[in-house]
């Protein structure tokens, strides 16, 4: 089960007003969907800022005052830039990229959510809006997207995705295929490569305090206990150190 009700416990401590969005979402669905659900919660939104977020990432507690500050004192850009740490299993992540989630409604309500390869990041006129004339603001967004999921979850759920590229795109990409045989064996991949750049260490309480007791509940069938075996098999990677620590010096952003 993912962690919607700990999510939701962390926007509700963080937001004026939390909407919720894409309840109905079809089990069989085009890919353009994803992006028409992300504008439905946008347009809904009544705050000046809007922070777009799935329910498998939360803040820690420790940041809601520096992220509110940061808000009030960006208020001439149509958005900020937060760094993603990506969770296979609680004891380790990876710095893996910056997103555009927070966006300047009271200013900018013309926003979409329609750009990039995936269809569903942030444009303006009609352009994604640029991380480099965006500010960068060190809250980071802790992601736990397949942390509680069963291989056989993962398994059908991959390949429902896989199918709804297909739809939009006509190509499998790095998806694997329709089946949840294929996709799996796709995605196991991806893990054991992604999986050496999980060089930063952490305990449960290290997480944030919305998360806590769901991750003590991990159990062996969950991928995040363990990463199906592969945790102690695959060591972090020294060279992706190094890779973070030029990003460090780059966008000043501080290890969690």
């Amino acid at each position: 089960m993912d962690p919607w009700k700990e999510a939701l416990s962390c926007f509700k401590d963080f937001a004026d007003d939390v909407v919720i969005v894409g309840e109905n979402w079809p089990y069989e669905f085009k890919w353009d969907q994803i992006g028409k659900v992300f504008q439905e919660g946008f347009e809904k939104s009544n705050g000046d800022w809007v922070i777009n977020m799935p329910t498998d990432m939360v803040f820690h507690e420790k940041d809601k005052l520096k992220l509110l500050n940061s808000l009030k004192e960006n208020n001439e850009y149509p958005g900020i830039v937060l760094p993603k740490f990506k969770f296979f299993s609680y004891k380790r992540c990876e710095f893996k990229n910056f997103d555009t989630l927070a966006i300047n409604k009271k200013h900018f309500p013309n926003v979409k959510f329609d750009g990039g390869g995936d269809l569903c990041l942030a444009t303006l006129d009609g352009k994604v809006l640029d991380q480099s004339n965006l500010p960068i603001v060190n809250v980071p967004l802790w992601n736990y997207d397949t942390t509680f999921r069963t291989k056989d979850i993962i398994s059908e759920d991959r390949a429902r995705f896989a199918r709804a590229w297909f739809r939009q795109f006509q190509s499998w990409d790095d998806r694997g295929g329709e089946t949840p045989e294929k996709a799996y064996e796709e995605w196991i991949n991806m893990v054991t490569h992604r999986l050496p750049n999980h060089i930063f260490k952490k305990n449960i309480y290290n997480h944030p305090v919305y998360i806590q007791e769901k991750l003590l509940n991990l159990n062996e069938e969950q991928f995040g206990y363990n990463c199906f075996g592969l945790l102690d098999k695959i060591k972090p990677s020294s060279k992706a150190y190094l890779n973070f620590i030029k990003n460090k010096l780059r966008y000043r952003v501080v290890k969690i």
